[in-house]
């Protein structure tokens, strides 16, 4: 499919959480953008201040079925997944897919315009590791016929791929395996455990807690982690490096804090730990400092409340009102 005549920055799932807030930030240092997206997990709404704006294109489409743009194309980013539990799994086949024909097709397209190729893979990659914390050096351990496999898979496949087109065709590549992000635009129910927790704490629900809650994440805000991503586009680093937030919390902290910035009283409730959960997930980015100088800035506290905020002024107002009434 030919999508645009003059273009600089391609950004396959675009539309989508951190893949909108990357096409605001190269659109607001004055790249030229096309936003490629099927809308199967993104939303359109995500790019509500971009659209109508010279040198910004959306073009509704499935990379997996192909991609192509005529006019110059300096970068592709190619960030179009499912990337939420609950979408790969409802989604396995389209995730897979991606994962593999469309990080091909996204490939060809920046081998034929000679452009830099960043994938946005996943620290999932890592599977329930082994080795704490998890630097670029470690191979994971990964259930490759496991429920999240599709996922894991996908990525890992993606990897390999984008490190075989800069090896047999000179690709200009680059890798970054992404943390646990969170910020606005979040889906309320997409199964993440920071917008999980949001939503129920400002309903005034039970949170949902999985295992023990000692299980732990590193949580990394989004505009830390797209400064991460326009560093990697700006150079010919190959990576993999690793983006995120190495300020470790387990599942009861992130739900305490929660609850506090929330002013929320809800309580928790137990749930079993879904299969292959990771026990603990922490990123080394001594990589990321030393080859793109970039580290996280903000706080979990600040980008927790920014969040927040965002959630209260995107709810429904019965739902609101629910929760003052409380």
């Amino acid at each position: 499919m030919t999508v645009c005549e003059d273009c600089d920055v391609v950004v396959t799932g675009g539309a989508g959480f951190v893949g909108s807030h990357l096409c605001e930030a190269l659109m607001a240092r004055g790249d030229e953008v096309i936003c490629v997206d099927n809308l199967c997990t993104g939303d359109i709404t995500n790019l509500a201040a971009l659209r109508g704006q010279p040198g910004f294109t959306f073009v509704q489409a499935d990379v997996s079925s192909g991609l192509d743009v005529q006019g110059p194309v300096d970068a592709v980013a190619h960030l179009a997944s499912p990337a939420s539990p609950a979408d790969y799994l409802s989604l396995p086949l389209q995730t897979l897919a991606v994962g593999s024909r469309g990080s091909e097709y996204a490939l060809e397209l920046a081998r034929r315009h000679g452009a830099r190729f960043v994938l946005a893979s996943t620290s999932e990659v890592y599977g329930d590791p082994l080795a704490h914390p998890q630097d670029e050096e470690y191979w994971g351990h990964v259930n490759p016929v496991g429920p999240r496999s599709v996922y894991d898979e996908a990525k890992r496949y993606a990897e390999a791929v984008t490190v075989a087109y800069a090896r047999h065709h000179g690709v200009n590549t680059g890798i970054v395996r992404i943390f646990n992000t969170y910020g606005p635009r979040l889906r309320p129910h997409d199964g993440r455990v920071v917008s999980t927790f949001i939503r129920q704490a400002l309903a005034g629900e039970s949170l949902t807690i999985y295992g023990d809650g000692t299980q732990t994440r590193s949580f990394c805000y989004v505009d830390d982690l797209v400064r991460g991503i326009v560093a990697m586009l700006d150079c010919r680093e190959p990576g993999p490096v690793n983006l995120g937030n190495p300020d470790e919390r387990t599942v009861l902290e992130l739900a305490e804090l929660v609850l506090r910035i929330t002013g929320s009283d809800s309580g928790l409730r137990r749930r079993p730990l879904p299969a292959d959960d990771p026990v603990r997930r922490c990123p080394v980015v001594t990589r990321a400092l030393q080859r793109l100088e970039w580290k996280p800035r903000i706080d979990i506290e600040d980008g927790l409340r920014t969040t927040v905020s965002w959630f209260k002024a995107s709810a429904p107002k019965p739902v609101l009102a629910a929760a003052e009434a409380r």
